[in-house]
């Protein structure tokens, strides 16, 4: 438990605040609660002035808490979904450490710790890290009450599930219903399955949990809550592309073989090892939940990468216990070099794209990233794949520690060096553009761009129009193009301020 609490503090809380929030939803979440701090408004969130109805209360409210506590920056707010992070490994390890012992255990937390989209999103500031830990638990506890009939993890599903309501809604509810309804029907208990969704107990427990806050936010927004909430952020999420955010039927293929990094090929050995895994019913019910996941999301008209990691839990156990059956554990290693591989060809990729694109914002973040990609990127690169090579060849090491070496050495490189290059390349000229601003108590026009995290740094409203003479306009360079002769305040990778003659 000990390797597992210091693997936890390394990837998600070791430079947790070193890069700006990113926009858009890291902004966007750290404003709203920005905003419910300044106005004292604990039940409606609010960003730029108006409702946001996007996702429930609590990671606002967990949020608002960090932020009390830690002050008003980039490590309050993201402490939270580490914090559920830590949560939802712990919750793994101890499923794990029941069900097969300490070792197996210890390799399917570590290596949710340790993997690429896990990382991310345990160390951003929305509400996924926080949902995860709840929909872990949720869903562990039902599988743990199939087996034993327990009536304490019963009701300790429900409550994990009313809380997952709170943090971001109906689909705490949909995968559980969804998932054992499914496993019943394979195991043909359907009967006890009933019994066990409409348990009187349970139900209070969970309406006790998540019911009152919908009903308060009713009654103060009315159908207002219910269409932005319920129909738009919802179900229109499935029905059809929110926001532009769509995919074909193989989206998920590469999220899953680009998320799971560095461990890859162990997710390539379940699936060839699926026939003999699936005599265990444990893993039937792993792989029910998995496999719903990957389908439901794969159906959605709405597409983004963070949704796949609903079905990571069960990835990860089932991995791990795929492990033993891998004949060539040094081959695993070949996925991350691979990527690493990539990586180190970006000097050389960088130029071919901008002579390839026309959009001016684009071709200025291509710019930036050619100025930070040289010898010392490559530097820093090359000893990350020489010392996973090195882990990969060197005699008398067992597979489960070859693969959690290559792990932290990964998460290393992650938190340590791409992370905080990337933060300086897309968010830094917003951060410094929104301190000028806060600085010189400008009021900013935002035009042809929408970057929240510029409220949060400037603490202040900005309009989002087509900027007039005389004022003060955030946009990028593709809309600078089209200002008359403004007088530049600020440039740096294609984020403008500027002011319009009057």
């Amino acid at each position: 438990m000990a390797a597992l609490a210091l693997l936890i503090l390394v990837s998600f809380f070791l430079g947790l605040g070193s890069a700006p929030l990113f926009d858009v939803d890291e902004g966007a979440f750290s404003e709203a609660t920005r905003e419910m701090m300044v106005s004292k408004n604990y039940l409606t969130t609010w960003l730029n002035g108006v409702p946001r109805f996007d996702k429930p209360i609590l990671i606002y409210w967990l949020q608002l808490a960090s932020v009390k506590l830690f002050g008003l920056n980039e490590f309050a707010f993201r402490f939270p979904s580490a914090l559920g992070g830590s949560v939802w490994a712990t919750s793994i390890f101890l499923f794990m450490r029941r069900e097969i012992g300490n070792r197996q255990a210890f390799f399917a937390a570590a290596m949710m710790v340790l993997s690429l989209q896990v990382m991310v999103i345990a160390k951003a500031a929305i509400a996924d890290g926080v949902l995860n830990s709840f929909l872990a638990i949720t869903m562990l506890s039902l599988l743990h009450h199939y087996k034993t009939e327990s009536k304490k993890a019963l009701y300790l599903a429900f409550a994990a599930a009313g809380f997952g309501m709170l943090t971001k809604g109906p689909i705490a509810v949909i995968i559980p219903f969804a998932v054992t309804f499914l496993f019943s029907l394979q195991e043909r208990s359907l009967k006890r399955w009933l019994g066990m969704l409409f348990n009187p107990a349970g139900i209070v427990l969970f309406l006790a949990i998540a019911l009152p806050w919908y009903l308060l936010e009713y009654h103060d927004q009315g159908m207002a809550f219910i269409e932005g909430f319920f129909f738009k952020h919802n179900i229109n999420r499935f029905n059809s592309s929110l926001e532009g955010h769509s995919g074909s039927l193989f989206y998920y293929i590469p999220v899953i073989i680009l998320g799971l990094m560095p461990f890859t090929g162990l997710f390539f050995t379940l699936l060839f090892n699926l026939k003999s895994l699936l005599s265990d019913r444990v893993n039937r019910f792993l792989l029910i939940w998995a496999s719903f996941v990957f389908l439901f999301f794969s159906l959605s008209g709405t597409k983004l990468p963070h949704y796949m990691i609903y079905g990571y839990t069960p990835l990860f156990i089932l991995m791990a216990r795929a492990l033993p059956l891998n004949l060539h554990p040094r081959r695993l290693a070949l996925w991350p070099l691979l990527l690493l591989a990539t990586l180190a060809c970006l000097p050389l990729l960088l130029p071919v794209a901008l002579l390839k694109i026309d959009d001016g914002y684009i071709k200025a973040i291509i710019e930036g990233a050619m100025e930070h990609t040289g010898q010392g990127y490559l530097l820093v690169i090359g000893a990350t794949i020489a010392e996973l090579s090195l882990i990969a060849l060197l005699p008398r090491i067992s597979a489960e520690w070859r693969v959690i070496a290559t792990g932290i050495i990964f998460s290393l490189l992650i938190n340590l060096f791409l992370m905080p290059l990337a933060g300086e390349l897309m968010q830094e000229p917003v951060k410094e553009a929104a301190l000028m601003a806060k600085k010189r108590g400008y009021k900013i026009v935002m035009w042809k761009t929408w970057n929240p995290s510029f409220l949060v740094y400037s603490e202040s409203f900005v309009e989002k129009r087509t900027p007039g003479p005389g004022e003060i306009v955030l946009t990028t360079v593709k809309g600078l193009e089209a200002l008359d002769n403004p007088a530049v305040l600020y440039r740096k990778h294609g984020i403008v301020l500027a002011k319009l003659r009057p």
